[in-house]
């Protein structure tokens, strides 16, 4: 009974993993041309911020600069249960400082559920709200690219998530390396498809109406896949702007990286809860696929778990001398076909820099220190779900003060 629920485990990781790479070869085609419009679209721009004076400057600059008509769009930044200058910086560059002080609903996204609240009593109303973290940089045609896509009836929509520097450090490297894969892979295949889009947390541009309408209630520590959830529900699908770039700081130290990660699998696992069956129910009594691509996707960090702890049961079983415990489907299958299913996982990492056009050869070298990054996320995801419970958000520190010029200049 044990050996066969191990086969059943395994061949549901393997099917898993199988119907991933199939999504992701659509991601090698050529994205679809989005139609041009005129400037129409009015903009409340967020800025979630939490202690980051070091970082909002930049920010704000960069915002200030967008190629947008300046009187269509407004700059608010949330500032969140701050102890440090960050209020004081935001006025400095004339811009509004909404500051909210509550130790008892922390995070990002009781900060959100709070900023709307106030932003729907101001007299001015806006078509749609835009979402940025403290400490990111965006490029000058963002809110053109935002346009586009409401004026062609679009309701959430997610930019392209890149990282502002993956020179930093091997750690950096790797998040850029990971999201780059995710963008063309993950993201532009599920465009090509026809598939709902997934949001990154930050970057992402909501209709006013629907905001209004279902009300944000995502406050879990992993708010952008809550909310992205809460729409496929109601058949709203989030689209991502291939154009549209957001530049996201990474942390440099694996440490802190190891922390921002466990943060992630905790609510991951919140999410899979609450959505995985409600979706896959949908999915199967409405005939909706994608419904069911998104319930496989809320679950996907259980899958990471099941890889974890089968990974560690057959290495031990090699290891003790007394002989084979446990059943690998690997014994069933001709060797080339295990051969096939590493190449294919292997090549994905650096088909995708190219597919990209990543022109900074250490991105390729940082190829080698991937895997160790990789397979820190086992022992993430199985600590995670021990303590999926924690409701505690937890800050990560953002000190890198880049320029956007900076930025686009070590892309060329």
């Amino acid at each position: 009974m044990f050996n066969s629920l191990l086969i059943f485990a395994q061949i549901a990781v393997a099917v898993i993993g199988v119907y991933q790479f199939v999504i992701s070869v659509f991601g090698v085609m050529k994205r679809k041309q989005r139609k041009m419009h005129a400037p129409s679209k009015s903009f409340a721009v967020l800025v979630a911020a939490h202690n980051e004076e070091q970082v909002v400057g930049a920010l704000l600059e960069n915002l200030k600069k967008l190629d947008y008509p300046k009187e269509l769009f407004d700059i608010f930044v949330i500032c969140d249960n701050c102890s440090d200058g960050t209020a004081d910086v935001v006025r400095s560059y004339g811009v509004q400082a909404c500051e909210r002080q509550n130790p008892h609903l922390r995070g990002k996204g009781h900060a959100i559920e709070w900023m709307l609240k106030e932003l729907w009593a101001m007299p001015k109303s806006y078509d749609a709200v835009v979402m940025f973290d403290a400490d990111n940089l965006v490029n000058p045609d963002f809110l053109i690219h935002m346009n586009n896509d409401l004026c062609e009836g679009h309701k959430v929509v997610q930019a392209y998530l890149d990282t502002k520097n993956p020179d930093d450090s091997w750690v950096t490297a790797a998040y850029g390396i990971t999201y780059w894969f995710c963008n063309r892979l993950w993201q532009q295949s599920r465009t090509n498809l026809g598939m709902a889009n997934f949001l990154g947390g930050t970057g992402m541009c909501f209709e006013s109406g629907l905001l209004k309408e279902m009300g944000w209630g995502a406050t879990s520590l992993v708010e952008d896949l809550e909310f992205t959830m809460r729409c496929i529900q109601r058949g709203v699908h989030p689209v991502l702007n291939y154009d549209a770039k957001v530049y996201d700081e990474k942390p440099i130290t694996f440490q802190a990286s190891a922390r921002q990660r466990l943060r992630w699998m905790q609510g991951h696992f919140n999410v899979a809860r609450r959505y995985f069956f409600p979706l896959l129910w949908q999915s199967i009594k409405e005939r909706k696929f994608v419904k069911f691509d998104a319930a496989l996707y809320s679950v996907t960090v259980y899958n990471v778990l099941l890889g974890f702890l089968l990974s560690v049961m057959m290495w031990t079983d090699n290891i003790i001398p007394a002989g084979n415990v446990f059943v690998s489907i690997y014994e069933y299958l001709p060797a080339w076909v295990v051969g096939v299913s590493l190449f294919f996982g292997i090549i994905q990492f650096p088909a995708a820099l190219a597919l990209e056009r990543v022109k900074n050869w250490k991105m390729y070298a940082h190829l080698l220190t991937l895997p160790f990054f990789l397979l820190s996320w086992w022992p993430i995801t199985f600590y995670a779900f021990f303590t999926q419970n924690n409701k505690q958000w937890s800050h990560t520190k953002h000190t890198r003060v880049l320029r956007l010029e900076e930025v686009q200049s070590k892309q060329v």
